[in-house]
């Protein structure tokens, strides 16, 4: 029996850590006031810069709605990189009033796309705003990402919500995304710590992100390696709440296992390389950015946290009851999984709380499945490109 306690008691310090850290942060975001956008000086020069790896099916209708946003046409030009794309869909790009440039590569990564387009591209601009090659700006985007930049940032990350909810798969992804928001983006810049950024839905100042950019080489994860490196630098990332851009969400359970395999991967990865460096910078030059992004990194999935909270809870309970081994284990526990799901539960919108989430909730068990596999996968994903596939009809 004392062994039996020893293992529970390092599971609950070991869990009850990530919990605490996460439940820290959901509350903090409760907190988050986003500052009146500053008066405009200027209209910024901007790149919107689109890169695509065989999105035939998407990218058209995307960028046409890049071209209507709010914002002075002569101010901003969307810049379509095509990696494998067919020739009919060259041919429709051709006709719209964007910058079109082709790429191939025998390994494709959307760095690779990224710093062979603003190779090309003159140094004309302010600002480069990267989206995804399904992503969709709402139309005062831009006006309020040039507002950003009043202030002395060098990168801010804009609200990325769902563009589809049309099955349990893709609630369940926009609800784990807003979730993500609350606690890594809003609750971080309640407490004065950067913002997480995405890879998509993000602008930075341009001369800046060519220059960071040529060195990353990042087959998975890019957006970790530019995010650290940022970090250590000492810059702070901003957040507009209310800058959205639309993304769409994954529609089966092998895109969910794909997508969170990568995600691992690339997580596991950039810890692994940088626990140490934040370690000492946190110790020698007070970087507590810079710290909390590697600790960020092996913070287990929410939804493995949960899974891992919830059964082992529940098996130590029934276990302790049966064998009369007291309750001060049991109450910690208790305490563990109450805390856990209100973690979760402060974290999700109140728009969120209908019958799809209730849907989404039932088809929790197959996601942890899905997730604990992609754990346990997850070696080599970051040195393989992996894409996902988007969808013209998701709605």
């Amino acid at each position: 029996m004392a062994i039996f306690n020893i293992i529970q008691l390092l599971l609950i310090i070991a869990l009850g850590a990530a919990v605490l850290y996460i439940l820290f942060f959901a509350v903090a975001g409760l907190f988050y006031r986003q500052s009146p956008a500053a008066k405009e000086t200027r209209y910024r020069k901007m790149a919107v810069l689109i890169p695509g790896y065989k999105e035939d099916a998407v990218i058209v209708a995307v960028a046409q709605s890049a071209l209507q946003q709010q914002y002075p046409l002569s101010m901003f030009d969307v810049v379509v990189i095509a990696d494998s794309f067919q020739p009919a869909t060259i041919q429709q790009l051709n006709q719209l009033p964007v910058k079109l440039i082709e790429v191939s590569f025998d390994k494709s990564t959307k760095s690779k796309a990224l710093n062979a387009a603003m190779a090309q591209l003159t140094n004309n601009y302010d600002v480069a705003v990267v989206l995804d090659a399904d992503n969709v700006m709402e139309k005062n985007f831009l006006a309020k990402i040039n507002a950003a930049f009043e202030q002395d940032i060098v990168a801010v990350q804009g609200h990325r919500v769902a563009k589809n909810l049309n099955n349990n798969w893709a609630v369940m992804d926009a609800i784990s995304e807003e979730i993500n928001n609350h606690i890594f983006r809003k609750g971080h810049r309640s407490v004065g710590l950067s913002s997480a950024i995405i890879g998509s839905g993000m602008a930075f100042q341009y001369n800046y992100f060519k220059n960071m950019m040529a060195s990353v080489t990042a087959v998975g994860g890019f957006d970790k390696e530019i995010e650290l490196k940022m970090l250590k630098e000492g810059h702070t990332i901003a957040y507009l709440d209310d800058a959205y851009v639309y993304d769409e969400k994954i529609q089966s359970s092998d895109a969910f296992s794909k997508q969170r395999r990568r995600w691992l991967a690339a997580q596991w990865h950039y810890f692994r390389q940088d626990f140490l460096p934040a370690l000492q910078a946190l110790m020698f030059k007070g970087n507590a950015d810079y710290f909390d992004k590697a600790i960020q990194f092996i913070q287990p999935p929410r939804i493995l946290l949960l899974a891992a909270v919830l059964l082992l809870g529940t098996v130590c309970v029934a276990a302790n009851y049966f064998t009369h081994n007291g309750i001060g284990l049991s109450l910690a526990w208790l305490v563990l999984m109450v805390s856990v799901v209100m973690a979760l539960a402060l974290s999700i919108p109140r728009a969120m709380y209908n019958r799809s989430l209730l849907k989404a909730i039932a088809g929790l068990p197959k996601g942890m499945f899905l997730m604990l596999r992609s754990l346990l996968s997850i070696k080599g994903a970051n040195k393989t490109f992996l894409h996902t596939t988007h969808h013209a009809n998701a709605a």
